[in-house]
């Protein structure tokens, strides 16, 4: 990812539960006390990009803690996970984080959970298939290049509320695969007429 990807900055944005392991002075406004120190234990939002840096940073003293200790986020709860194992494609992964796997990927690099690393990876490849699978049907391209009058992805119905759970890894999956079989389809209708 580039320094200018939007997406990228948005998923750095993204809020980490976070528990800090250390008193720190002059940051007690994090927790709504700006003239107190900000106390170990001390529960905090932050944000992905600071959550990181600071998981990763050594406070320096002999045990060589962490400055915080971070939680998966929301997005990665144990109920989303278990929603995901019985049926990757009936979660909709927006309503979770418009930037989920990007997130879940920072994730990965912060966390050895191998359970949900295994999770993620099993959604990835189910959806992947699945978004494929309905770009190829939008805009008429159907079986053997025959226009498909009943794609299910046209303006409104159960093709919205699909485009609608999408992330935006997947919506740009979807865009370039969509892409694909029109040009596809339309170079096919340019050889035959030669």
């Amino acid at each position: 990812m580039s320094y200018y990807d939007i997406d990228a900055i948005l998923t750095d944005a993204e809020k980490i539960p976070c528990t800090f392991q250390v008193d720190i002075p002059d940051l007690g406004y994090l927790d709504n006390t700006p003239t107190q120190p900000l106390k170990a234990g001390t529960k905090v939002n932050l944000p992905l990009w600071l959550a990181e840096m600071l998981a990763i940073a050594n406070t320096g003293d002999v045990d060589g803690k962490s400055f915080v200790a971070f939680d998966l986020p929301r997005a990665m709860g144990n109920d989303v996970v278990q929603a995901l194992k019985a049926d990757p494609r009936a979660v909709p992964l927006r309503d979770q984080s418009a930037h989920f796997y990007g997130l879940a990927t920072h994730m990965m690099e912060l966390s050895e959970e191998q359970e949900l690393a295994a999770s993620l990876r099993k959604t990835f490849v189910t959806r992947a298939s699945e978004v494929a699978l309905h770009a190829r049907k939008v805009g008429g391209v159907g079986q053997k290049g025959k226009t498909d009058e009943g794609s299910n992805l046209g303006v409104g119905g159960a093709g919205e509320e699909f485009l609608r759970g999408l992330d935006e890894w997947e919506r740009q999956l979807f865009r370039k695969a969509h892409d694909g079989a029109k040009s596809g389809k339309e170079w096919m209708d340019g050889v035959r007429k030669h």
